[in-house]
């Protein structure tokens, strides 16, 4: 079993404050790895740093490896946009474009180049089917996103994510906002994705993280205190702080 992302002595500073604490993990491909944590502990923080969209704010210093494949994703001279191609992202709000269903997943493929319409045709309807959508928009492919439910928007997000066709995907409370119903369409969804991707979710859900994830990793104040198979940290947690956090006890 592979490991698609390692992380070693990684430590983040928005100015004189430090988020990321030696932060070192082993993540495995063809897995979904949960982190998990309060409110402020470093868990979205971390994922950012895994397409460096944490670049994108000024006063932020990164020390440290983000391994994915064989390469330092920080070595100078790594094409962010490529990087962000490979490592897909879902936000906790879904953020579907002003645009039509079918534009919003095509637009993607449309920056990298893709022209053809037959080609951007099978693309929107491969992705839909993967992001478990294509039945519920297939026929109204040129109404605009926005109108969609909010659980329909956030597959549509997953599918415009996936229509780059990435390794990695990345997701920041993907369900936090959603119903129920829809909470368990993403979270069957995830469960099908991870036979080609490698997963990597940010919740605050403890009943979610048992439900979709392999791996768990359980942050506090910037450090990782307990990595372990979901099974067994939900069952026999090693340290007492992600005991009394899973039960209840804070957070």
């Amino acid at each position: 079993m592979s490991h698609k992302i390692k992380t070693t002595g990684l430590n983040l500073f928005y100015g004189k404050t430090q988020a990321l604490i030696d932060v070192n993990i082993k993540i495995k491909e063809n897995h979904v790895t949960a982190l998990i944590g309060p409110s402020g502990c470093g868990k979205s923080t971390f994922l950012r740093t895994l397409n460096r969209l944490n670049d994108l704010i000024d006063s932020v210093r990164i020390e440290g490896e983000v391994i994915i494949g064989d390469e330092n994703i920080y070595d100078k001279g790594i094409d962010v946009v490529s990087l962000r191609k490979r490592v897909g992202m879902v936000f906790q709000k879904s953020n579907p474009f002003p645009k039509s269903i079918y534009e919003n997943i095509a637009y993607g493929p449309r920056i990298n180049g893709v022209s053809k319409r037959k080609s951007l045709d099978e693309i929107v309807e491969h992705s839909c089917k993967k992001a478990a959508i294509w039945d519920e928009v297939k026929d109204r492919l040129n109404d605009s996103a926005i109108g969609l439910s909010g659980g329909q928007q956030q597959r549509v997000c997953i599918a415009r994510a996936l229509a780059v066709e990435p390794d990695i995907l990345l997701m920041d409370e993907p369900a936090s906002a959603l119903d129920p119903i829809s909470t368990a369409k993403v979270e069957e969804l995830i469960y099908e994705l991870k036979k080609s991707l490698t997963i990597v979710i940010v919740t605050h859900n403890m009943q979610q993280a048992a439900r979709v994830s392999d791996f768990c990793a359980f942050f506090l104040s910037g450090e990782i205190i307990e990595f372990e198979e979901t099974a067994r940290m939900f069952t026999r947690p090693t340290n007492e702080k992600t005991q009394n956090y899973i039960s209840g006890k804070f957070g």
